[in-house]
């Protein structure tokens, strides 16, 4: 299938960017891997009158540590974030979870801010933005402003951006010393949208759990964080009573639907025991790393 007609710019610069969308308002499109929005177009689910495409405009793909956070650019490219020493050494679980999107081409074009953008509901990047706490620095031809992960993501491919703005930059904070990390994820087959995903954080002070992060995907309109399940680690040593207790908290908290992947119950199933996995791995090697 091909597109519907459009007119194109090439952005030179973020001036230029901003103020075209500007300009077009809800008829335009921003372009940039296109790995999402392409497929879109040739199905005829959007039809916008002008692509915006900013791939030339220099300094926004970058990995860049700043003092107590890792600055990520927009045009930063999935596998740039899949093989940077620097997210290795700070975000590991940000690495692991870059090999499981999609096939390496796709990694090879796809960006982190169209994939933010996008904010499909079984994405691996939504959840991590939330899991690690992420800032999004977005930008429109009058203002730059900064919006929360947990405020950015708003339901199934709908974000909190406003038809002139553009997401520049993600700012995840270092987790502190003594934090493991886990991530889990189920798939049809290897490059697959998740029928289900858990990541989870813990830091770990004198044998007891001081921090619990879990977050989810494929199991609702948008990536979630399980607030109630990790209010019930803290303060404690994880164990096989206290991973039950988390697994159902999870699974009270999902409310995924039926389609043609995978039921509503396989999905909640999946949740519990793909969260209780990722947050035993994160205890293993909060503990390693507290030896």
């Amino acid at each position: 299938m091909k597109p519907p007609a459009f007119d194109y710019i090439l952005a030179e610069s973020l001036d230029m960017a901003a103020a075209a969308l500007a300009e077009a308002g809800d008829e335009a499109k921003i372009i940039a891997g296109g790995q999402s929005l392409v497929p879109m177009l040739n199905f005829r689910l959007l039809r916008p009158s002008v692509l915006i495409d900013i791939n030339r405009i220099a300094n926004l793909a970058f990995i860049e540590e700043a003092g107590p956070a890792i600055r990520i650019g927009a045009l930063t490219r999935h596998f740039q974030l899949e093989t940077s020493p620097l997210v290795a050494r700070h975000l590991p679980v940000l690495s692991c979870a870059m090999t499981h999107v999609a096939h390496l081409a796709i990694r090879n074009r796809g960006t982190i801010g169209g994939s933010l953008s996008h904010a499909d509901p079984a994405a691996e990047l939504p959840m991590l933005a939330l899991l690690l706490d992420a800032e999004l620095s977005v930008t429109s031809a009058s203002r730059t402003r900064t919006i929360a992960a947990r405020d950015f993501f708003i339901g199934a491919m709908t974000v909190a951006l406003a038809a002139d703005e553009i997401v520049t930059e993600i700012r995840l904070p270092k987790p502190p010393q003594q934090t493991g990390w886990g991530f889990e994820e189920v798939a049809r087959r290897h490059g697959d949208f998740a029928l289900a995903a858990a990541a989870a954080t813990v830091t770990v002070s004198d044998g007891a759990i001081r921090e619990a992060r879990i977050a989810l995907t494929g199991v609702g309109p948008t990536a979630m964080r399980a607030s109630a399940a990790e209010a019930l680690l803290l303060g404690e040593a994880l164990g096989t009573s206290l991973t039950s207790r988390v697994i159902d908290a999870v699974r009270d908290r999902v409310q995924p639907e039926t389609d043609l992947h995978a039921s509503s119950d396989y999905r909640r199933h999946l949740a519990g025991v793909l969260a209780g996995r990722a947050v035993s791995a994160a205890w293993r090697r909060a503990n390693t790393a507290a030896a």
